[in-house]
């Protein structure tokens, strides 16, 4: 009798699975067919997407090879292909390019590229940042201070990962236009960061022993007047 109802029972189920194949049969079928093809588009885009950072990695590298060897112009073309390209080497092209023209002299031009770039929304902050200190770099010979702390005023901050080398920028681009107060307050903040850097500490020393210097050279030569 065991055995009867062990075949009834395994007939009962097998007719159960039938009636399920038969209303759901085609709907798990096409789910595993999604599966099978979403994964294989995914491995492909993968692969895709590899080949393309590859690519666009040996194309940069060729270009700061030319951008070495002082051929610009054809590596801003080498650049410029980098346009549209995944990953963050159409942001490098762009820092190369105005570095390449301040390299070359064109100092206006690389100066305007910086800036475009330091204001480009939706570009990464520390790209905008190193784009904005590389401009204030070259405005500090060419502009006033006031046009400098535009640019790298902001990058001063107690948290700032550029705080030191802004601060430097400010306290040089003051000095240049005679503000000897502002560029001491600069020279003091970096100063009193225990986290600048040695070499940017010891360049701000420096101004400020030249700035004391051509301090005490005033004095004397007022008191020699009178």
């Amino acid at each position: 009798m065991s055995d009867i109802f062990r075949e009834v029972d395994e007939d009962i189920r097998q007719e159960k699975y039938r009636r399920l194949w038969s209303r759901f049969g085609l709907w798990i079928i096409g789910v595993a067919v999604l599966i099978v093809v979403g994964t294989g588009g995914y491995r492909g885009w993968l692969y895709w997407q590899e080949t393309q950072s590859q690519d666009a990695g040996d194309k940069f590298y060729d270009a700061v090879q030319l951008s070495e060897e002082q051929k610009y112009q054809e590596a801003a073309e080498l650049y410029g292909e980098l346009e549209g390209s995944i990953g963050g080497y159409p942001a490098l092209a762009k820092l190369r390019i105005a570095t390449d023209l301040a390299k070359s002299g064109k100092s206006q031009e690389a100066l305007a590229a910086f800036d475009a770039l330091s204001r480009e929304s939706g570009q990464m902050e520390a790209i905008r940042s190193v784009a904005a200190l590389r401009a204030g770099y070259i405005a500090v010979d060419l502009e006033s201070y006031s046009a400098v702390a535009d640019r790298v005023e902001k990058l001063t901050g107690d948290t700032a990962p550029f705080r030191a080398a802004a601060r430097e920028l400010l306290a040089v681009s003051a000095w240049k236009n005679g503000d000897m107060e502002t560029a001491r307050s600069w020279i003091s903040a970096v100063e009193n960061d225990p986290e600048s850097p040695v070499d940017v500490s010891r360049r701000v020393s420096l101004l400020n022993d030249v700035i004391r210097a051509a301090n005490g050279g005033d004095e004397a030569a007022g008191e020699g007047s009178n």
